[in-house]
């Protein structure tokens, strides 16, 4: 039996994704330091990052497997209250496994979203792969679902609504913000 989006959706218990071109729109912006050396820095989405401390409040734990590494994705990663940190990994399958096993959670009980080639090899592997509108179209093709939002503007918040909506929470957090 072939199980639909939202079963899917409904038995995932951890949530994971790249970073570029997922939680950011891919563009990298390097900037002169007080020494006059360049830093590495990133734009994040606001509604991205609400919405995972959302995740958080109703236990679906969040993490994020990069291949790059970056100081921004770590401060990131702590506003929002992620559980899993993984910088400098372009083979992610050994942290997939590794997550996994720390989490105590099945592959069908993550989702992972991914834009690029190298998020195939997990997303072929987990419960939920998601693939944002902006992704390569082999990356697509491996995906449950595709976001209407590109990463970095608001891919991430479809997301955790539609998991939200899959567990029968979306309705509380609309009545928390009287937005019922």
């Amino acid at each position: 039996m072939q199980l639909d989006t939202q079963q899917r959706a409904a038995r995932i218990r951890l949530l994971l994704m790249d970073v570029d071109g997922v939680l950011t729109d891919g563009h990298l912006f390097n900037v002169p330091g007080p020494d006059g050396k360049m830093a590495e820095t990133k734009g994040f989405d606001s509604q991205d990052g609400i919405a995972l401390q959302w995740l958080s409040w109703y236990g679906i734990a969040t993490g994020v497997i990069s291949g790059r590494v970056s100081p921004a994705t770590e401060e990131r990663a702590r506003q929002v209250n992620m559980t899993y940190v993984y910088q400098g990994h372009i083979e992610k399958v050994p942290i997939l496994e590794e997550i996994r096993v720390k989490g105590d959670v099945s592959l069908e009980e993550i989702a992972y979203v991914g834009d690029d080639l190298t998020d195939v090899v997990v997303m072929r592997r987990v419960g939920l792969a998601i693939a944002t509108a902006n992704a390569r179209p082999e990356v697509k093709r491996a995906a449950h679902y595709i976001t209407t939002a590109s990463g970095g503007a608001g891919a991430i918040r479809e997301v955790c609504e539609m998991l939200l909506q899959a567990h029968g929470k979306w309705p509380d957090i609309l009545k928390k913000y009287e937005a019922e």
